[in-house]
């Protein structure tokens, strides 16, 4: 029985406990090597990153799925298709014409003001928000009073909406909202379209907080946001084996477009202060006597303790900024790579010693952001992930929108570790803006959604989406108010107390610029 490309079976890993367990698997490649087949193997509902070189004895023969046959059909461009048909794919072509013949004749729907769209697996289907009489208060002016020992009945705000769709709100009047204890808060049951933490992690869709209200797919408008339609067998294989930088050795998770002829080497070598690309450690070496970089080029703007920010303007510093996207896609897979980096500029955080300054991480952002974007792409190598260095870009690219007088959210889609960081953010900062709220007059605090969104320069609608998430809004007696309870207080302060790193505004030496005023930047 001879294993093609395009097969499905399933495949022997390990997991994380270190089991053995047999996920099924679909061949994306077979290659011979000194006369022995391995296979490449992407794990159906897996992160790519997990995809291998497997050999035979790993394949359970007894269960594959051969690719259904069909004629070749040239593409766009006159050529044939770059792979074969899978079953998955076959069936989900089905559908989809299936979808398409049933809705057709219906005409375009036009989305009514007040009736967000809720994303399921299968389709779309409209749900109405809640309707409020005029003497209600809107989900804007939500504000927090503090009571002690009173038990209150929580109604759910979201009973019909998806935590990522934000609710349409009427004009601003100032509203109580009620904090209470653990013991005496009711919780909120699960609704139709509510995203849990156990699952919303991990997928695309539930990255995207759709500010319009109406997340049918994955907002495609962002400047580097990956066209998935050119996806072919090449992309979806990872081509880099391993890569050296500085005193860290890293296994790609993705495909990045070097060179060809690097693609073959056992270990590409990376200057860790200019980040150029060399085939030998004795051209590394040679490189390194030549190289006058002990830091990222561009001007530093922020430095406190070892830690420092550098910003680097992508036309100015091209050579670099090119080497840090060939990077930076290694380990980012929902967004592609522009060589043209002349509308984007680059921060990135270093940590210094000795040596000189090391790369830990960057972000990118547009240079004029038609739709509020403050963060383009988002990376943390790995050596220096899980220890808070994600937060801490985070933080810094949002105190940046606050000397720019912004609000800001990250372009979309987020990745499955994008999207745990940035959920992780912003509630702890908007927890925090909520704990340290006090009544000087002695009655309840009050705060609008509008004024934590200018505290922190979180988006309105993330700020919606998270207070949302973490099922603190609800519905009493014809108000909106906030709930804490004693696990979410908690949780908060035994996660503050983890986070060692922050920004300390005072350190941050930065001038925006209006890039509108400048012809070509």
């Amino acid at each position: 029985m001879e294993v093609i490309e395009g097969c499905r079976l399933p495949v022997l890993r390990r997991n994380q406990e270190n089991e053995d367990e047999w996920p099924l698997a679909e061949i994306l490649s077979v290659k011979d090597i000194s006369g022995r087949k391995v296979f490449y193997v992407h794990y159906i509902d897996f992160n790519k990153r997990l995809d291998e070189w497997v050999t035979p004895e790993r394949l359970d023969l007894k269960k594959i799925q051969f690719p259904k046959k069909e004629a070749k059909t040239p593409t766009k461009n006159g050529l044939p298709g770059s792979r074969p048909n899978s079953p998955e794919r076959d069936l989900k072509k089905t559908f989809d014409l299936s979808l398409h013949s049933s809705t057709a004749g219906i005409g375009k729907t036009i989305p009514t003001p007040g009736l967000p769209y809720l994303a399921t697996s299968a389709s779309l289907q409209r749900v109405p928000v809640v309707k409020l009489p005029d003497r209600t208060n809107s989900i804007e002016n939500v504000t927090k009073n503090l009571l002690s020992k009173r038990k209150l009945e929580a109604v759910s705000l979201a009973t019909q909406c998806s935590p990522a769709t934000p609710v349409a709100a009427a004009p601003e009047i100032p509203t109580p909202v009620y904090a209470q204890n653990g013991s005496a808060r009711r919780p909120v049951p699960a609704v139709v379209g509510r995203k849990r933490k156990a699952n919303c992690l991990g997928t695309d869709e539930d990255s995207q907080d759709s500010s319009d209200g109406i997340p049918s797919a994955p907002r495609m408008t962002g400047s580097l946001v990956s066209d998935r339609s050119h996806d072919d067998i090449v992309t979806r294989m990872k081509n880099i084996e391993c890569i050296e930088l500085g005193r860290h050795r890293l296994k790609p998770w993705y495909f990045s477009p070097y060179p060809q002829e690097l693609t073959s080497l056992p270990v590409l070598y990376l200057c860790e202060f200019c980040l150029k690309y060399l085939k030998s450690l004795k051209c590394l070496q040679r490189h390194l006597t030549k190289c006058n970089l002990r830091h990222p080029p561009g001007n530093e703007i922020y430095r406190k303790g070892t830690i420092s920010f550098f910003e680097i303007d992508g036309r100015k510093n091209k050579n670099y900024s090119q080497n840090l996207c060939l990077l930076a896609k290694c380990f980012l897979d929902h967004k592609t790579l522009y060589y043209d980096t002349d509308p984007f500029l680059f921060y990135v955080m270093t940590e210094y010693d000795c040596k000189g300054f090391h790369i830990v991480g960057y972000f990118s952002k547009e240079k004029e952001s038609t739709e509020d974007y403050n963060v383009a792409c988002i990376l943390t190598l790995p050596p220096y992930q899980r220890r808070g260095y994600g937060k801490l870009l985070i933080e810094f690219s949002y105190e940046l929108s606050k000397v720019e007088g912004k609000t800001g959210t990250p372009e979309k889609p987020l990745s499955d570790l994008g999207l745990l960081s940035y959920r992780s953010y912003w509630s702890q900062t908007i927890l925090e803006i909520l704990m340290e709220l006090k009544s000087e007059t002695g009655e309840r605090p009050q705060i609008t959604i509008n004024e934590i969104s200018e505290l922190t320069s979180i988006k309105k609608e993330d700020v919606i989406s998270t207070l949302q998430y973490l099922n603190l809004i609800n519905y009493y007696k014809g108000q909106y108010i906030l709930t804490l309870s004693e696990d979410i207080v908690e949780g908060h302060e035994k996660a503050m107390l983890k986070r060692h790193l922050r920004i300390d505004s005072k350190c941050l030496h930065f001038t925006p610029k209006d890039w509108s005023k400048r012809g070509k930047w």
